[in-house]
């Protein structure tokens, strides 16, 4: 790895080093950082990095969310749909008892009045029989001798026996009615005792499943909630993703703007005499702002690290990268260049050097 030369070198080159790191880090302020952006390019990447690692898992969240959703609403329709069906057999069971109701209730008041009926008659025959006992019966031959003819006695004798065969058959169909009133009363009371069962019954199924269909509202409802929430959280990560994006983007373009605005130095015979670089349009294998910080356009000879050439590079890093010479700065400058190329890698490979850092290129 590259580093800046920390060593004691002579008083003038280390002056002179001070004075073009202070202008490079003054070029750097004089810029500033790009507005909004707190955070370097490498911050930003692993944020937004994460946030798609935080979108990904939301988003599987929410996926499996919405399927336990989903299989929530089916419940719940099935369930209401049970609870419809159990509600109209309950439904048609109370009517049913409603009815049987009523004819018990008409029965029995139909009862009580063939009662009172019975107990009239009885009272009527009573007081016949009474009269009878207290009183001699119409003897035949007196009535064939007040009869005013065979007619009126022929009328006389159909009447009695009309008034004894009418009292006995009142009497007979008042039991008879009552009998049969009192059967439809205790086969309508056994049939009300039944459908209550029943309904009641029906009940407590209609209950127990409007129960059921209540708990599954319920977890579709909180599945709904968690899967609202989610989508939510979703949105937010990727809303907070695109700005960290575009931060990120209005960086790299920051840094390639100064990466630009900066060339290297012709790199001419003089310049690397006098260590002077002057700007220019090109001539050097990495952005000049790095190559002013870190040799100032110098070929030095190895600091206390073994840093040396123009570009600073470090003995291991420049046998790894195939240098013919044991050090950078015995090497030719187009082979340092190359060498330098090779490990800027189009940019990728900014941060071998630290003062790509330091200027404000790398994070």
């Amino acid at each position: 790895m590259l580093r800046v030369p920390s060593a004691p070198r002579p008083v003038a080159l280390a002056l002179a080093l001070c004075a073009l790191v202070g202008v490079a880090l003054g070029i750097v302020a004089a810029l500033g950082a790009p507005t909004g952006v707190g955070a370097t390019t490498s911050e930003l990447r692993d944020r937004i990095d994460r946030q798609r690692g935080q979108e990904r898992r939301l988003g599987s969240t929410a996926d499996r969310l919405a399927a336990i959703e989903r299989r929530a609403t089916r419940a719940s329709e099935v369930a209401q749909g049970r609870l419809a069906e159990v509600q109209g057999a309950y439904d048609a069971q109370r009517r049913e008892l409603e009815q049987t109701t009523d004819r018990l209730r008409t029965t029995r008041t139909r009862l009580t009045r063939l009662r009172g009926r019975l107990d009239r008659g009885r009272r009527v025959l009573a007081g016949v029989l009474r009269a009878r006992y207290a009183y001699d019966p119409p003897q035949i031959i007196d009535i064939v001798v007040s009869a005013d003819g065979f007619r009126d006695l022929m009328e006389r004798v159909t009447f009695l026996r009309r008034v004894q065969d009418h009292d006995a058959r009142i009497v007979d169909e008042v039991r008879d009615a009552r009998d049969a009133a009192a059967s439809d009363e205790r086969r309508l009371a056994r049939l009300r005792t039944a459908q209550t069962k029943q309904t009641d019954a029906a009940a407590r199924q209609r209950d127990a499943i409007a129960a059921m269909a209540a708990g599954l509202e319920a977890r579709r409802a909180d599945a709904a909630r968690a899967h609202a929430a989610r989508r939510e959280a979703l949105s937010d990560a990727r809303a907070s993703r695109r700005r960290a994006e575009r931060s990120l983007s209005r960086l790299e373009a920051a840094e390639r703007r100064r990466a630009r605005q900066y060339t290297a130095p012709a790199a001419t015979a003089g310049a690397r005499a006098t260590a002077t670089p002057t700007r220019g349009s090109g001539g050097w294998a990495i952005p000049w702002p790095i190559v002013q910080c870190e040799s100032g356009g110098v070929n030095h000879p190895p600091n206390h690290a073994g840093a040396s050439g123009y570009y600073q590079f470090i003995p291991s890093t420049w046998q790894a990268l195939g240098g013919s010479t044991p050090h950078a700065y015995q090497a030719s400058r187009a082979e340092q260049d190359r060498m330098a190329a090779k490990l800027w890698n189009g940019g990728a490979g900014a941060s071998n050097w630290d003062c790509a850092a330091m200027v404000g290129i790398t994070g």
